[in-house]
């Protein structure tokens, strides 16, 4: 006969088992489990060194306000002071470098690579929300979810001269937006905006997390492994980084769709939770 797990009074489920239970912490866990999270964390951060980087660089050295290049953007979202942001410059090719190598077929190939990572990560909403995969002329959105991604970090660098406070309030806005509308554009409309809030706000306190805890734990490894290991040390690190934020941009959806189905809108009917449509 099966015992059934009980509180020590009244044969009753103790404070915490019920508390457990009500949260359904063991669903969220089972999720994260089922799709995966830190396989996808680690392709996320592969496929931005390998295709999105070198994207980017070229983006950068272009950029005819000449923000820094590349190495600027990269130290700035991960918080980065001066010292650490000018051993990432020694690493990464300087603008005029990367402009006069780089022909417009190499561009366009740098482009099509780049659309991977938004494949990732559209793959990802769909593993969480439990959609169809897209069909594969749909990779526009693709496309067009990528240079709202670099317009969005080119963004986050024009506004490096703001003052703390006006700043934060603009990043985190405009960072909320662009995580909001990445959402809802890369899944066709499928779910809801309602729906795909908590998520992106879930996302972007992940990355406010992140940044806070680069500061403080990678600044000082980029130096010192830069000391120990050279080039590849710091690549090392700018590549953890990098995982964290894969971490952050799933893990964050994932929250968003545990939310809502476990803890949104729904009436009980007996025993189970009925949601609200």
């Amino acid at each position: 006969m099966r015992r059934r797990r009980t509180g020590a009074a009244g044969g009753r489920p103790g404070p915490l088992y019920r508390a457990w239970r009500r949260l359904a912490a063991y669903a969220l866990i089972r999720q994260a489990r089922d799709l995966e999270l830190m396989h996808r964390a680690l392709g996320f951060a592969t496929l931005a060194l390998v295709t999105l980087a070198p994207l980017l660089i070229v983006v950068a050295a272009a950029d005819p306000l000449r923000r820094g290049g590349f190495a600027s953007w990269l130290a700035d979202g991960m918080g980065l002071p001066q010292r650490s942001a000018e051993v990432l410059t020694d690493i990464f090719s300087p603008p005029p470098k990367v402009v006069g190598s780089t022909s417009v077929l190499g561009g366009i190939t740098l482009a099509l690579f780049g659309v991977a990572l938004g494949g990732s990560v559209q793959n990802g909403y769909e593993r969480i929300w439990g959609l169809p995969p897209g069909a594969w002329h749909r990779v526009w959105r693709q496309a067009v979810w990528l240079v709202a991604l670099t317009a969005y970090l080119y963004q986050e660098v024009l506004t490096r001269g703001l003052p703390g406070g006006v700043r934060i309030a603009l990043s985190t806005t405009t960072g909320t937006a662009f995580l909001w509308w990445g959402q809802h554009f890369l899944l066709g409309g499928q779910v809801t905006w309602r729906r795909l809030l908590p998520g992106a706000l879930s996302t972007m306190a992940g990355l406010v997390g992140l940044r806070a805890f680069s500061h403080y734990v990678f600044t000082p490894l980029i130096v010192t492994n830069a000391i120990s290991y050279g080039a590849v040390g710091i690549v090392l690190v700018v590549e953890s980084w990098l995982i964290g934020v894969g971490f952050v941009f799933h893990g964050g959806a994932l929250f968003g769709h545990w939310l809502v189905h476990h803890h949104g809108p729904a009436r009980k009917h007996g025993h189970r939770w009925v949601r609200v449509r």
